[in-house]
């Protein structure tokens, strides 16, 4: 993902004091990085949604009918809230350390409060919150900038395009 105000901007905290709302802010001259209450933001809206699949049990196992440009077909099957969570996982144990990958199973999986945490943990309020902060930094850049297919933006991910043949000129 090309970081810019514009695909940055819906998600960015208004009251942010470092990016004033825009999603962006200036390092040096001319370079443009995501503020951190963004890439905060995209991590709860892909947190959010895994949740969401998570709890729609109804769902599970439903098989989605894809229209994709291959060789040999046009058509492919998946299973795109199963491939969502695996890849939510997944992601996120390849790029936690042991410490923060015990923090988000506990803290964010599993949903435990920073109570049971500090206490599972053996660490005090501030830095259990400040490791949650950085795991929310990190895993926000990651999901937006993935390759060659990212988490964020989830309309994306769990969209399929249609890509046809444009129509023939009508001939007069």
């Amino acid at each position: 993902m090309r970081w810019n105000r514009s695909n940055a901007v819906g998600v960015a905290k208004a009251t942010c004091v470092y990016c004033h709302g825009y999603g962006t802010r200036f390092v040096r001259i001319g370079e443009e990085v995501p503020c951190n209450c963004t890439l905060r933001a995209i991590f709860r809206a892909c947190l959010a949604r895994f949740r969401q699949c998570a709890e729609s049990q109804s769902h599970l196992g439903t098989v989605s009918l894809e229209f994709c440009r291959g060789r040999n077909s046009r058509r492919m099957y998946s299973r795109k809230t199963e491939e969502y969570m695996a890849d939510f996982c997944l992601v996120s144990q390849r790029v936690l350390n042991d410490n923060e990958n015990q923090i988000f199973r506990y803290h964010f999986l599993l949903g435990a409060d920073w109570k049971l945490c500090c206490r599972r943990l053996n660490m005090d309020r501030g830095n259990f919150f400040h490791a949650v902060y950085r795991i929310e930094q990190k895993l926000g850049r990651t999901f937006a900038e993935l390759e060659p297919y990212p988490l964020y933006p989830l309309r994306d991910y769990f969209s399929s395009t249609i890509r046809r043949q444009p129509a023939l000129p009508l001939s007069a």
